[in-house]
């Protein structure tokens, strides 16, 4: 059985905009259910409700039991609209599901053993591609995240969805074997490199202009300008 977290709703008569701010004047989060081949359904949402279950890792890969006229709808949050200024939700979009409904949902990446790469003991940097990975799956599958195993990556190693393993029944929704992270040269090593490189190019250049001197007392090349005359020596 699927674990589903309880969330209290009433009910709301009217679409559009001038109905969504009549909601939020009372203090009220508008928010909208659909799916399943069902009309869609307007609600409305304690805002402290919303706000606490978006603070929670996975928002929108938990399940949902919309509780709104003494009855549950099950449903996954879709999409969030905030405020502008403020950042608060104000609009909430849920799409109804059932047991066999398979979806698409992006699951949060949790890194592992980043004590155990070397690459990172040596100061490498963690580059994050993917924060989180979306997969095709059903709501009795759907992963709380998804680990990747550091262990044993040194600099310049990468992560590749190809080595992860997914719970069954989850497959990406990417067929290409796209990178997840990849392990950087840490940033002294990068200066070291160009400080070293800047040196060997300002000695390539001192060593080409020494080549292009004459030696003292070597006769001018054809076609050079004459040195300037020394001034007489006074009697």
């Amino acid at each position: 059985m699927v674990e589903t977290v309880k969330l209290a709703a009433q009910p709301r008569e009217r679409a559009g905009k001038g109905a969504s701010r009549a909601v939020r004047r009372e203090g009220r989060v508008p928010a909208v259910v659909y799916g399943e081949k069902q009309a869609p359904e307007l609600v409305s949402l304690d805002p402290r409700d919303v706000v606490r279950e978006m603070h929670k890792t996975g928002f929108f890969t938990r399940v949902f039991d919309i509780e709104v006229g003494g009855r549950a709808i099950r449903a996954l949050a879709r999409d969030v609209q905030f405020h502008p200024v403020t950042d608060k939700p104000e609009h909430v979009d849920f799409m109804r599901v059932s047991d066999t409904t398979r979806i698409r949902v992006a699951v949060p990446v949790r890194f592992a053993n980043a004590d155990k790469a070397p690459g990172i003991k040596r100061g490498g940097v963690l580059n994050i591609v993917a924060h989180d990975i979306e997969v095709f799956c059903t709501i009795t599958t759907i992963p709380r995240m998804i680990e990747v195993d550091l262990s044993g990556l040194d600099i310049n190693d990468s992560v590749h969805i190809s080595s992860i393993n997914l719970p069954e029944g989850v497959k990406p929704t990417i067929s290409r074997d796209f990178t997840v992270a990849a392990i950087g040269a840490p940033t002294v090593m990068k200066s070291d490199e160009e400080a070293a490189e800047a040196a060997a190019r300002a000695a390539a250049s001192a060593a080409s202009a020494a080549a292009a001197a004459p030696a003292d007392g070597a006769k001018p090349a054809a076609g050079a300008a004459p040195a300037a005359a020394k001034p007489a020596a006074k009697k």
